[in-house]
């Protein structure tokens, strides 16, 4: 038995260090920002937003965009999340700048999944 643990992906499956950095994709193709992180519910273990990065030049000057999970598609196509968004609607979206994080309370989740048209 070894002491390490798979840290790839199956079938179904995913490492959370491999999701990070994933690219974001509109459903025209067009590349709108990498995946920065994601935010998992400490009870369910269910994830509810996948933190975009999007903007700036070398990550420097970029915001950060909480995205209801659920309207991310993984492409294997792509190799990356499919988003049935571009960069008009990202205008107004909820988002904050480094070193600004937001709390993920019920308010703030409410707010991100009523501009996205999402049930909460």
């Amino acid at each position: 038995m070894t002491d390490t643990i798979n840290t790839g992906e199956t079938r179904e499956l995913i490492a959370s260090n491999k999701v990070e950095g994933t690219a974001v994709y509109d459903m025209g193709g067009e590349r709108l920002g990498t995946v920065n992180n994601f935010m998992v519910d400490k009870r369910s273990g269910k994830a509810e937003y996948a933190v975009m990065q999007f903007g700036g030049f070398l990550g420097i000057g970029a915001d950060y965009y909480p995205i209801p999970w659920k309207m991310l598609n993984y492409s294997t196509d792509r190799g990356g999340y499919v988003v049935d968004l571009d960069k008009d609607r990202l205008q107004d979206a909820p988002r904050y700048a480094d070193n600004d994080e937001p709390d993920y309370n019920a308010g703030y989740g409410q707010q991100v999944y009523s501009y996205y048209g999402v049930t909460y």
